[in-house]
Parts: C-alpha cells; sequence; structure tokens
C-alpha cells in the first residue's frame, strides 16, 4: 500500500483518528482536518500526521487516493464538495473500516453500553497472549496510549457501532454483545427496531459472545446457526475498574480472547485484566479541585450508564467519607435522545447530591423547542435531587468554589464537558 495517500474529513472523531493511524501503519501516508484541536489530534500530531484545523476546500490534496469522511460530514461540507470536483474516491468511516475488517478476522465488540472498555480489555489479553492484535477502540486506552493497537497477525479487535446500523459494515468471526438498549433514538424508531440491526449481525457472525439471558438479547439467539458462548461462564476477575459492569465487560473479554485465540492461558487473561488500567472519560480519575475535591470524568450519556456509575461513585464516596458529597455535571447529548429518554434521564441521577445541566450539546441536530437543560433540571428536582441548569462557565465557577475535601465531582456527558474537569484540576 506504500504510496497511497488517505485524507481524512473530522480527523480528530475518536474512530477516524484510530483508523488514520492504522492506515498509516499500512504504508499509507495520511492526513486530514477538524473543526477544533482535541486531544486525539494531539496524538496524531505526535505520530507524525499532518491535522488541519478547520476544514477549507484548499485543504483536499488533489492527488488523494482516497477522500475517508465521518458521518457529521454532511455532502456539502466544503472538503466533501471539493472532493466530488476533483473526481476522488469517496468512502465514510463505517465503509472503510469494513473494508479493513473484510481482510482480517475480526472480533467486533457491540453493545449499547461497555463496548469501549471491553475491546480494550480484549485487544489488552491477545496482546499479552502474544497474538499480536491490531485494534481499533472508541477511546485512548492508557495502556496503548493511543486508541490505535498495531500488530502483526491477521486479528482485528473493533469496537462496532450501532448507529444507522453502521456496524453492519464489518465482517465478524467473533461478535461481542455486551447488552442492548434503546439509543440513538433520532435514527431507531423503538427497541424492536435496534434489535433487527443487532440480530442482522448475529446473522453474519461464526461465534456471538454475550450473556444469553439478557431479556432483550435472548429472543435475538433463536435459530441463529452461530456458536454461542455465554460470557456469563466466566469467572470473576481481579480488577483495577470499579463497578459490576466492568466485572461483566472483563468477563466478556476473555472469553472473546478465549474463543479466537484458545492458546491464551488463564493466568495471560488474569493478569491483564488486573493490570489493566482503563481508558480515557471512563470513570477516570483527573485529580483535585483547588478546595480538595476529587475529580472524575466518565462518557455516561445514556439514564442506564449514568445510573450505574453514580451508584458506583456513591459506594466509592461511602467508603472514604460518611459526610462526602457528590456534585454531577451533565452535559446532554442530542435533543431527539434527551426528548425521547426523558424520564429515564429524569429518574438517573438519585445518587447524586447536586447537579448541574450544561446546555443540551447539539451535534447534527437543530433544537426543535421541546426540550432543555431547564427542563430536564426541573424534572430530576421533581425526583428529590437539588438541580439546575448552568453553562459551563457557571459550572466550573460553582465546583471552584462549593466541593471542598471529602466531596467528590463528576463531568458526564458525550459532549465535551470533559474540558470542565480538565480546568477544574489544571
Amino acid at each position: 500500500m506504500s504510496g497511497k495517500k488517505a485524507y481524512c474529513i473530522g480527523i480528530g472523531g475518536i474512530g477516524m483518528s484510530a483508523l488514520a493511524q492504522l492506515l498509516q501503519d499500512a504504508g499509507w501516508h495520511v492526513s486530514g482536518s477538524d473543526r477544533e484541536e482535541s486531544p486525539t489530534t494531539e496524538l496524531l500530531a505526535k505520530k507524525g500526521i499532518t491535522v488541519t484545523i478547520g476544514q477549507k476546500a484548499e485543504n483536499v490534496p488533489t492527488d488523494a487516493t482516497l477522500v475517508i469522511y465521518t458521518e457529521a460530514a454532511w455532502k456539502d461540507n466544503p472538503e466533501r464538495v471539493r472532493a466530488t470536483e476533483l473526481g476522488l474516491p469517496q468512502s465514510s468511516y463505517f465503509e472503510a473500516l469494513g473494508d479493513v475488517s473484510a481482510g482480517k478476522r475480526t472480533i467486533a465488540v457491540a453493545g449499547t453500553h461497555g463496548k469501549t472498555t471491553t475491546t480494550a480489555m480484549t485487544a489488552r489479553i491477545l496482546k499479552d497472549a502474544g497474538a499480536s492484535p491490531s485494534a481499533v477502540v472508541g477511546s485512548i486506552v492508557r495502556d496503548f496510549e493511543s486508541n490505535y493497537l498495531g500488530g502483526e497477525s491477521d486479528i482485528f479487535v473493533v469496537e462496532a457501532c450501532e448507529y444507522k446500523r453502521d456496524f453492519l459494515t464489518l465482517a465478524p468471526e467473533i461478535l461481542v454483545v455486551t447488552n442492548i438498549e434503546f439509543d440513538h433514538t433520532d435514527y431507531y424508531k423503538d427497541l424492536a427496531d435496534v434489535q433487527s440491526a443487532f440480530r442482522t449481525l448475529m446473522e453474519k457472525a461464526e461465534t456471538i459472545v454475550t450473556d444469553a439471558t439478557h431479556e432483550n438479547i435472548a429472543p435475538l439467539l433463536v435459530g441463529l446457526s452461530a456458536r454461542i458462548v455465554d460470557y456469563r461462564s466466566e469467572g470473576l476477575y481481579e480488577l483495577s475498574l470499579p463497578g459490576e459492569f466492568n466485572a461483566d465487560n472483563a468477563r466478556a473479554a476473555a472469553a472473546a480472547a478465549r474463543a479466537m485465540y484458545p492458546e491464551v492461558s488463564e493466568s495471560t487473561i488474569t493478569e491483564s485484566l488486573k493490570s489493566f488500567t482503563g481508558t480515557w472519560r471512563r470513570f477516570e480519575y483527573k485529580g483535585k479541585t483547588k478546595r480538595g475535591a476529587d475529580v472524575y470524568d466518565d462518557y455516561a450519556h445514556h439514564p442506564t450508564a449514568i445510573a450505574k456509575t453514580l451508584a458506583e461513585l456513591k459506594k466509592k464516596s461511602r467508603e472514604r467519607s460518611s459526610n462526602g458529597k457528590i456534585y454531577v455535571a451533565f452535559h446532554p447529548h442530542l435533543y431527539s435522545r434527551t426528548r425521547d429518554l426523558f424520564e429515564g434521564f429524569a429518574h438517573a441521577f438519585s445518587d447524586a447530591d447536586r447537579v448541574l445541566i450544561a446546555p443540551i450539546y447539539a451535534a447534527r441536530e437543530v433544537d426543535d423547542g421541546t426540550v432543555s437543560n431547564a427542563t430536564l433540571a426541573e424534572a430530576i428536582e421533581k425526583n428529590g435531587v437539588e438541580a439546575k441548569p448552568a453553562d459551563f462557565m457557571e459550572i466550573r465557577r460553582y465546583f471552584e468554589t462549593e466541593p471542598s475535601g471529602g466531596d467528590i465531582v463528576m463531568t458526564m456527558g458525550a459532549g465535551d464537558i470533559y474540558k470542565v474537569a480538565d480546568e477544574l484540576v489544571a
């Protein structure tokens, strides 16, 4: 592949940035653009990949072999328009990922929650076992110092996103399904619609690793030709990460690694999981505020994930201080998700003492006026938790002055609320 040139529109995206590194490892010359700097663009720059901040037509190389675009870059994106004018081949991120998967023995990790951590754990086990996998992970893995792991074998571990059925571009030999819930409400009509996408992916796999008793998964396993591996048959592993959800992630990763690479020893699995240190924005400890409050950050943006994460945070708080309070700043992601899962969000913060709700992160959507951070804060308060709407500056000022030693601050959400956590401990 030496001499081929890839230009990535939205190269700072968590998946796209990993794909960029994979292509670079394969001998491609890779460059790209994004709207703003981020930890991933900084990571790419350190690896010698040229990243342009700002998206303009003149950025696109006239001799690009392939232009890969994020789904957030619509057809009227100036760089996509220019690529079309130049007659350059174009591919979406997921189409390109599918092309990579087609030539490898793929472990695809899917599910509403836990897929990032499970993907990283699986890759870590296989790496330690000497299987030399490549991996694309939806977060920066501390053990790899990247969201990409380069390997020499044909084993490929990839996080598989169900949005718009994008994971159907993959060709998994082994499919891990951590769980299934109704999400991506701007695309899927209901839970049954989500399940139909997972069933189609299941039909492509030779082996499925899952909780075969999960109420939203069990009906989908009926009539499949694939071998079903129930990860609940795995024992519990000692972890440095908190939470029952991570215990399940670890069992799924162990089962997937063993299914792909039977030579892996139980001692390798045990030690890999015990020493696994987690990923960026997954129950990540950031440091302390000037007043001594501990600061955590988490990507949780679905009611179930929020509730489970805060339950674990409350457990941690009680272990350390009988008087410590939990302060949460939540950045809702998408108007559609906030609207359609509103009641779930209203009840998800029961383990917090004080909640500040940032303005909804619009991403690809337009505000239809049906929901806001103010209406969500009001609903949370009706369920007995003190809550109010606040912008990022108000959140930062409040957390700098109110929480103190013994208290815990957590920023949550799929938007850029993590920047507040970074500022609090800077």
